[in-house]
């Protein structure tokens, strides 16, 4: 474990554990010690620093500082799992759901016991942390009560094409929303702070897609969220994702102060 000051005015810890349910070692930062938690999630094959070298932890460090939240970057395993081209789908697929283990059994665990009282968790992240934001959240609304979900896909047919399997079915949630009908889940959606957000730009057209789409499936579920689609020149990349977060992060600080 490590500890230093990247960030002026922000308390920054560094650390290296064991996970067993990946079977191999992880790592992670946190910053600030006070306020909302906040998980993030890594970009396609990312690494738990990228939210810091990439300068989203500075776009929200006014945030951090003020103990409005505390946020944990944690590392990926994408290139073992839904991006490892060298594996078929069901493996892929297998892999992540070891991957949902660690963060369900081991990381947020750890989060809990640093809280000085119970907290349900806000997910967030970029492109495919995006994703990956949103579909813990969908998936764990029992750990997670606010989502903000920038330019992520919303299912992993990328990856796996047309093949489908239950594991493949419960990590889309395009796919298990739509037929959702456990009012356990519902009631928590309905509680929660929902924010998917795209770009109009380049390299967006995908995620918008699946935006809009589950604009709609949540609309007859009548679970409330807000679908925010930005400009024709806000492009799939980290300036506008800098611009973002903060934006977001705010009006929910905001809300909650009121």
């Amino acid at each position: 474990m490590g500890a230093g000051e990247g960030i002026k005015g922000v308390n920054v810890e560094y650390h290296k554990n064991w996970s067993q349910q990946l079977n191999q070692e992880m790592e992670f930062k946190v910053y600030g010690s006070a306020g909302k938690p906040v998980l993030v999630f890594p970009s396609f094959g990312g690494r738990f620093y990228d939210f810091e070298d990439f300068g989203m932890i500075q776009a929200i460090s006014h945030l951090i500082e003020a103990g409005r939240y505390q946020v944990f970057t944690v590392d990926s395993i994408d290139r073992q799992s839904w991006g490892n081209a060298n594996i078929l789908p069901p493996e892929r697929a297998r892999r992540h759901e070891d991957y949902d283990r660690y963060i369900t059994q081991e990381m947020i665990p750890y989060i809990q016991n640093r809280l000085p009282a119970p907290s349900l968790l806000l997910a967030t992240g970029c492109s495919m942390g995006g994703y990956h934001s949103a579909n813990f959240f969908f998936r764990h609304p029992d750990l997670f009560d606010s989502v903000v979900s920038l330019s992520g896909l919303l299912q992993v047919r990328m990856f796996v094409g047309e093949y489908m399997d239950d594991i493949v079915y419960f990590n889309s949630p395009l796919l298990y929303l739509r037929n959702l009908q456990d009012p356990w889940y519902l009631e928590k959606y309905r509680r929660s702070q929902i924010i998917l957000c795209a770009g109009q730009g380049a390299w967006e057209d995908a995620m918008n897609t699946d935006i809009q789409e589950m604009r709609q499936i949540l609309m007859e579920k009548q679970v409330p969220a807000w679908i925010d689609l930005w400009g024709y020149d806000v492009n799939h990349d980290w300036p506008w994702w800098r611009k973002q977060l903060p934006y977001f992060l705010e009006k929910l600080a905001s809300e909650a102060r009121a």
